[in-house]
C-alpha cells in the first residue's frame, strides 16, 4: 500500500513536472522564435530527416491520445474538444487531464484509463 501510495505521488509530480517545463520552454521559444509551430512541424516533417521522423511519430502519438481521449469519454462533445486541444497542445494539456481524472477517479487507475465502462 505504502508503495502504491509513493508511485501516485511519483507520477503526480511527474505530470506537474512536466507541465510546468514544457509551458516555460514553449513560451520561451515562442518568444524567441515566434508562434508559428506548425509551418516548423511541417516543414520538418516533410523534409525526410530525423527532425521530421520525430515530428511524424510525435505527432502519431498526439492523435492516439486525442482518440483515447475521446474513446474513453464515449465521443462526447466535451471530449472532442478536449482531445482536439490535446493533440494541438500536448502534454501542457495531456498531463493536467491526466491529473484531473486520477483526481476525480480516486486513483482507480482502471478507471482513469476506460473510464465508465458498464
Amino acid at each position: 500500500m505504502k508503495t502504491f501510495k509513493m508511485s501516485k505521488i511519483a507520477l503526480f509530480a511527474l505530470l506537474i513536472l512536466q507541465t510546468v517545463s514544457l509551458m516555460a520552454y514553449t513560451i520561451y521559444v515562442g518568444s524567441e522564435h515566434g508562434w508559428n509551430f506548425l509551418d516548423v512541424a511541417i516543414s520538418n516533417i516533410s523534409s525526410l530527416t530525423w527532425n521530421g521522423q520525430f515530428g511524424l511519430d510525435f505527432s502519431s502519438y498526439l492523435v492516439l491520445s486525442g482518440i483515447w481521449i475521446m474513446w474513453r469519454n464515449c465521443f462526447s462533445l466535451k471530449s472532442i474538444l478536449i482531445a482536439v486541444l490535446a493533440m494541438i497542445v500536448g502534454i501542457i494539456i495531456f498531463a493536467p487531464y491526466f491529473l484531473f481524472l486520477m483526481v476525480k477517479e480516486k486513483g482507480d487507475i482502471c478507471r482513469v484509463l476506460i473510464g465508465n465502462r458498464n
